[in-house]
Parts: C-alpha cells; sequence; structure tokens
C-alpha cells in the first residue's frame, strides 16, 4: 500500500511548494482543497494544514471543523494553518501593527521537541503574515518564538499536533526541509518514494488498468508527453501509437530531430506535415486568444483525423502533471491556467483518459525520464508552448514570419548551448515583434522587423526573474542575428520579471 501526506490547501501561494519539499524527501504526498479531506484515510499518514491569505477572523476565511481532524493522524498547521488551530481552541490571534515579513531567527523554548530534533538554535526562518497568535489555549504548549514572535512555534499536549507562524517550506527558511523531515518522521513516513520505485508501481498499474487495450497519445516534443509515451511503451509497447503533428511553428528542424529521437527510444510514431493547413487557418488573425483557439482546434481536428485511420482505440494519452491537476482544483472557484493538453478529443473521439504522471511535479517528471534512460537534451529542453512560435509571433502569423522567427531562435539557442547558458535558465526564446524600424546595412536604408530575446530563471514557472545574461553573449547574438537573419535589423532583450508580466509575450 502507497503510504502518503495530505497537504489541505487554504489558499497559500506557497502550498504546491510544501508539496514539492515533502517529495523532495523522498515521500509521497497529495494536495486537497481544504474542505475535500477524504473520507478514506487507508494509507495517510500524516495531515498538513497550509497557509492562506485570509485572516482566520475574516468572514471570507476558508473554515473546517479542526477538532474533527486533531488526534486522528499527526498534523502540522503552517502559518494560517497554526493559527486556525489556536483560534478554533478559544485561543487568541490578532492584526499586527506591523506586519512581519521576512528573516527571523528561532529561539527554543523546549529544544528537545521531536520538531525540532537537530534544528539548530537561532536558526533562520521567513515570516510572511499579518496577523500574529497573542495567547494560546490551555494545554497549548510554546515550543520556539522569535525576538518579535512569541509563539513562533507550538506543541498540543496529549496529541502530536504542531503549529508553526513561519514557512519552513520557503527557501530562505535555514532548516525548514528539516523540520518537515522531523515532522514525516513524527508520522512514521519510511521515505522510500523514487523515481524508481513510480515506475515499477506505475507501469504495473498500466499493465493491470490497459490489459491489451490499445493507447493513442498526442507528442509535442517536450518532456512531460515524452516520458509519458516511454512509460506507456515499457507497459504496453506495441499497443501504443504515437502521433506528431508540425504545425509549422515548431522551431528550427525540430520536426525531424524530435522524430529521429523517438525512433532511437522505440516508439511507434506516425509524424503528421500539417504546415499548409494551419498557415491557411491564421491568415488574418491577430487576436492573442483566438490564434490559440485557432491552432487548438486545428491540431484536434488533425489528430483526430490520424486518430480514425486506427482500429480498436480505446484510451487517449496525455501528459497532464500534478500542478495541472492542483490548479484545475482552485478553492476560489477560478483556474489559475488552462494547461496544454489536449481538450475535447475524450469526448469527440468517445476514449477514456490515461494520465500517468498526474501525480508529478516537473522536477520530478525528468528525473523519472532519466531513470527511464532517456537522453539527457530530451529531458533538460526548456519549457516549450503548446501553440509553438504561434504565440512568440505578435500579431498576423504567415509562413515568412515563422521563417524569420526560426532561424533567429535556432541561433539564438545554439549561442545559448555554445556559451553554457542553456542550462543555466528555466525558459528561453525570441519573439518577433509587429514592428518595424530603420536600419542601415552597408550604404542601403532597412526596414525591417525587430525581435526580442527573453530568458528567465525560475524554479517552476509560478514566478520567473529574467535572466541576467552576460552583455558580451548578448552583443554575439544581436550581430549574429542581424547579420544572418534576412528580415530582421534591431534586437532587443526583455528584462520584465513575472510578476508583473508573463514568460511568454501572448
Amino acid at each position: 500500500m502507497l503510504e502518503k501526506l495530505i497537504i489541505l490547501d487554504f489558499g497559500s501561494q506557497t502550498t504546491q511548494l510544501i508539496a514539492r519539499r515533502i517529495r523532495e524527501l523522498n515521500t509521497y504526498c497529495e494536495v486537497y482543497p481544504y474542505n475535500k479531506l477524504p473520507e478514506d484515510l487507508t494509507g495517510v499518514r500524516g495531515i498538513i494544514l497550509s497557509g492562506s491569505p485570509y485572516s482566520v477572523y475574516d468572514s471570507k476565511a476558508f473554515r473546517i471543523p479542526l477538532d474533527e481532524i486533531r488526534g486522528r493522524l499527526p498534523l502540522l498547521g503552517i502559518c494560517y494553518g497554526a493559527q486556525s488551530l489556536v483560534d478554533q481552541a478559544g485561543g487568541k490571534v490578532e492584526s499586527c501593527e506591523t506586519r512581519e515579513y521576512g528573516r527571523a531567527h528561532l529561539e527554543f523554548k523546549q529544544a528537545d521537541d521531536a520538531l525540532l530534533k537537530g534544528l539548530q538554535p537561532g536558526t533562520t526562518v521567513w515570516m510572511s503574515h499579518g496577523d500574529t497568535i497573542t495567547a494560546l489555549p490551555s494545554g497549548f504548549d510554546v515550543i520556539a518564538g522569535t525576538e518579535d514572535v512569541p509563539y513562533a512555534a507550538f506543541r498540543i499536549e496529549g496529541e502530536q499536533t504542531w503549529g508553526v507562524q513561519f514557512h519552513p517550506e520557503i527557501y530562505h527558511s535555514e532548516e525548514g526541509t528539516k523540520l518537515l523531515g522531523n515532522f514525516l518522521d513524527i508520522c512514521g513516513m519510511k521515505r522510500d518514494w523514487t523515481p524508481a520505485s513510480f515506475i515499477e508501481t506505475t507501469v504495473q498499474e498500466l499493465r493491470n488498468k490497459l490489459g491489451d487495450d490499445k493507447v493513442i497519445l498526442a507528442l509535442s516534443g517536450g518532456v512531460d508527453s515524452s516520458v509519458v509515451a516511454v512509460l506507456l511503451n515499457k507497459a504496453i509497447g506495441s499497443n501504443l501509437t504515437c502521433i506528431f503533428v508540425d504545425h509549422g511553428l515548431l522551431r528550427k528542424g525540430e520536426f525531424e530531430r524530435v522524430l529521429q529521437d523517438y525512433e532511437h527510444l522505440g516508439l511507434n510514431v506516425i509524424g503528421v506535415n500539417a504546415k499548409e493547413k494551419f498557415f491557411s487557418a491564421l491568415k488574418g488573425v491577430t487576436d492573442p486568444e483566438e490564434k490559440r483557439k485557432i491552432i487548438g482546434r486545428g491540431f484536434i481536428e488533425v489528430f483526430d483525423e490520424e486518430a480514425h485511420k486506427l482500429e480498436g482505440i480505446k484510451w487517449l494519452g496525455q501528459g497532464t502533471i500534478y500542478p495541472d491537476v492542483i490548479e484545475s482544483l482552485s478553492i476560489t472557484g477560478m483556474v489559475i491556467k488552462s494547461h496544454h493538453n489536449v481538450g475535447g478529443l475524450p469526448e469527440r473521439m468517445n476514449l477514456r483518459l490515461v494520465e500517468p504522471l498526474r501525480t508529478l511535479f516537473k522536477d520530478e517528471v525528468r528525473r523519472v525520464g532519466l531513470e527511464l534512460g532517456m537522453m539527457p537534451h530530451l529531458i533538460h529542453r526548456h519549457p516549450f508552448p503548446g501553440p509553438g512560435l504561434g504565440i512568440r509571433i505578435l500579431g498576423e502569423i504567415t509562413e515568412e514570419k515563422a521563417t524569420i522567427l526560426q532561424n533567429a531562435d535556432d541561433i539564438y539557442m545554439s549561442l545559448m548551448r555554445e556559451w553554457g547558458l542553456y542550462d543555466q535558465v528555466w525558459q528561453a526564446g525570441v519573439i518577433l515583434l509587429p514592428v518595424r524600424s530603420v536600419g542601415v546595412m552597408g550604404d542601403e536604408r532597412t526596414y525591417e522587423y525587430t525581435v526580442a530575446l527573453r530568458a528567465v530563471t525560475s524554479m517552476d514557472a509560478m514566478s520567473a526573474d529574467w535572466a541576467h545574461l552576460p552583455y558580451d553573449f548578448l552583443a554575439k547574438v544581436s550581430n549574429e542575428i542581424i547579420n544572418k537573419v534576412r528580415g530582421v535589423n534591431r534586437v532587443v532583450y526583455d528584462i520584465s520579471s513575472k510578476p508583473p508580466s508573463t514568460i511568454e509575450w501572448e
């Protein structure tokens, strides 16, 4: 039986980060909306209550009766979770005169407490709250404080229940991962959930689930769909058929390269050249959302047409990963973003879905891919949008513009690898702007396009900072693009972070 830890999400921006930290400790965990705790807790060894954007006394606050959870399993409340435990037990939580935000140093009141085992006195923790606990209820014992927060951590007598007002999941909490590891030890977790164990379990589950059924999978050339393909191939072999569609908006030479890579992996892949169809459908369209819809609809039509040439298909494989699942279960009722998978296909084709990676984060997908023996250049590819270069061509998309962008992007990516910068950034690409500017080449006046270079650093794309690439490198890229790509005479560099900007321009 798979043992796991449950995180109840009260709307914190760092809920996913808590899950990532637990997974990094080789422990399987799942995130549920705060009011959706499963009735069947078989295999569950502990529960974490997340932070929240609300105050416990706010009329909009997310509340559940915590006395129904306390004592059943080891419990850890983080920030709002800790304050909720205090508030519901009759303690006092009040607004701070000044918001407690940033680094603080932990002072132990009970250094021998199991949650603090191995932590160093004075260790740095990260505070981020506008409220603070001003009085603990009866039976609550303080185990640590800081200079400004007397009740930074507490335990409830006679229970395996703890609360901390700081964020151990945040990188700036020096020994936060150790504290979370202590909680896992309290829960009795074995910490044996690894890529190898995931593969072994998943392949067996796929064999049991699919039997001799046939599966069709849409490949994008990206990490997620590629790892899904190899997993399914390991489980059902020739009963898997993959379809890779070239909509004309892939990177230069990518269609041919990816097909070669998939051939080396022993996958059964059908490559479809559908450039003419997509360029025709996109003619005259400038609205970003409409372009996305046209590309998505065209992909469905091509995929559907190819799928109907096959017989006996019962399942559709998809590269859904855990952030997609969490975001689609937003507790506010608002979906944060629509993910890249092919909406509408299961209903249209009367297929059932199989999503082997829906419990994994992106970095875990990469580790599974490497464990499967996949080539590193397939695993460590930068994220690439489903609509491809279609959302990096601002304004109308034409085949001419796509060729210009492919050539400029190819120079940028090649030089990033040559200079050893590719693996230092999360994502990079070139954007073709609907802007022409005057230039001079030789003795001739030019009036050509401007391109923007984009490169960001990130852990999970939830937030991102612009990459501080060397000036010499940027100068080299600019010169190479202007000299070698006909149609471009100006190169700029995007220094916007997310938020407030997005990684992609459309």
